[in-house]
């Protein structure tokens, strides 16, 4: 009997995937556990795999958008009715509905038998080569972008799929290739054009501009951020903390560690060892009531091309500063290549959002849920202070808490803070 694949659920916040790249095509043997097609959820381009064997019989959609439990093809044996399967999986109340998909699948079928007539349609192979091409959702992003024809690329993954690296070794040897001697001639049949062409004429009206489809991710961020802000009672504390034996501590513990810790680390371990004494931080408000969290899971928000991912380090305030450096470098480097597992960022009851490094010296987070609170972390400034009553050059950084009011009320958020800013003035109480 044939099997409707529906679009699964492959992340908590997920509503719709979107259908980047089938690696399977119609008529092709499909085995159970064998990968269909590649899918941006919002936090992840992730494999779509296969729980049946048989022949893929038709493909509902190709590319684009598609909701959660939507059809998006059918398996079974070889001269199956996929339209019949489609019918039942429908209940019989949709036969609109299902001639949607078999509208879908027969309209190309003239398109073929009328493009060889017309001298235009002698390029059409080309997208259909390249809709069949094995190559990553990545690899074909950034051929894109340099504007290389994929099809012309080889590639050294499995099966001859093309990676990131098989693009951008074609775009290197494209800039190394010598050049045509015949480049000046295109140049020549602009220059009799350009007299009658004013070089900065405008017409009232006209604009600039390019527009890009919003990302699965992007949109995800958009809904969830708005909801946070507009249903979250936000309010904010800022505190300056001196970190001149931050900075100290640092240097000393450089010189033995065996990686080289960062300053956010000290920031992630000093904060879940803060959360540790201030619980009432560390919670979440479910709607009729606030669960308060024994574990201390931070999320570290890590710029992406599309947006922010949040990986979490799990039990922060029972780790050493070293093995918070190897978690978050090895996190953020998934997280940039969208190789993140839904489970890698689930479960924070905190998150850190640190601009630090692009000289950020103050801003404000939005609250991550089902988090309370978020902290804002800016650079760390030398700037003058007043030190046992004489002036002197300080090294400041300023932290901004965001806080859920419905949870966290402003003397519990201050008291938190002061308890952060007092672990990283002097850090030797991370040892204790």
């Amino acid at each position: 009997m044939a099997e409707v694949i529906r679009m699964p659920r492959m992340s908590d916040t997920m509503e719709e995937g979107n259908i980047v790249n089938w690696l399977k095509n119609e008529g092709d043997a499909v085995e159970a556990g064998e990968t269909l097609a590649e899918v941006e959820t919002d936090k992840a381009t992730m494999e779509l795999d296969s729980y049946f064997d048989g022949v893929l019989l038709h493909i509902a959609v190709k590319e684009g958008p598609v909701p959660i439990d939507g059809i998006i093809a059918v398996i079974g044996q070889a001269g199956e009715d996929w339209k019949k399967a489609i019918s039942e999986a429908e209940g019989g109340n949709g036969k609109s509905q299902s001639a949607a998909p078999e509208a879908h699948a027969e309209a190309p079928a003239p398109a073929r038998e009328e493009a060889p007539a017309p001298p235009a349609e002698t390029a059409a192979p080309a997208p259909a080569e390249d809709k069949r091409l094995k190559a990553s959702p990545l690899a074909r992003s950034l051929a894109k972008e340099a504007g290389v024809n994929i099809v012309q690329v080889e590639g050294s993954g499995d099966g001859g799929r093309i990676v990131k690296r098989d693009v951008e070794a074609f775009i290197e040897q494209q800039k190394s290739a010598p050049q045509p001697a015949a480049t000046p001639a295109p140049q020549a049949a602009p220059a009799k054009e350009t007299p009658a062409v004013t070089p900065f004429a405008f017409t009232a009206g006209e604009a600039n501009y390019e527009e890009k489809a919003i990302s699965q991710m992007r949109k995800t961020i958009a809904r969830r951020l708005a909801e946070s802000k507009f249903t979250a009672p936000h309010f904010y504390l800022t505190l300056e903390i001196n970190m001149d034996k931050a900075v100290q501590v640092r240097q000393r513990l450089n010189e033995v560690s065996p990686v080289k810790i960062s300053f956010n680390d000290l920031v992630v371990k000093a904060a879940a060892v803060a959360l540790r004494q201030h619980p009432a931080v560390n919670s979440s408000w479910l709607g009729d009531k606030i669960r308060y969290n024994k574990d201390v899971h931070i999320g570290v928000a890590v710029a992406v091309e599309d947006g922010l991912l949040v990986p979490v380090i799990r039990y922060a305030d029972m780790k050493g500063l070293s093995q918070i450096n190897t978690e978050v470098k090895a996190l953020a480097e998934l997280a940039k290549v969208r190789k993140l597992q839904p489970e890698q960022m689930q479960g924070n009851t905190f998150t850190i959002s640190n601009l630090g490094m692009f000289g950020i010296e103050e801003f404000t987070g939005i609250i991550n849920p089902p988090d309370s609170c978020i902290l804002a972390v800016g650079a760390i400034i030398e700037k003058p202070i007043v030190k046992d009553g004489q002036l002197a050059i300080g090294n400041m950084m300023k932290v901004t808490l965001s806080c859920d009011h419905r949870t966290v009320d402003g003397a519990t958020g201050a008291q938190f803070l002061q308890t952060l800013k007092g672990i990283l003035e002097d850090p030797i109480r991370l040892l204790v």
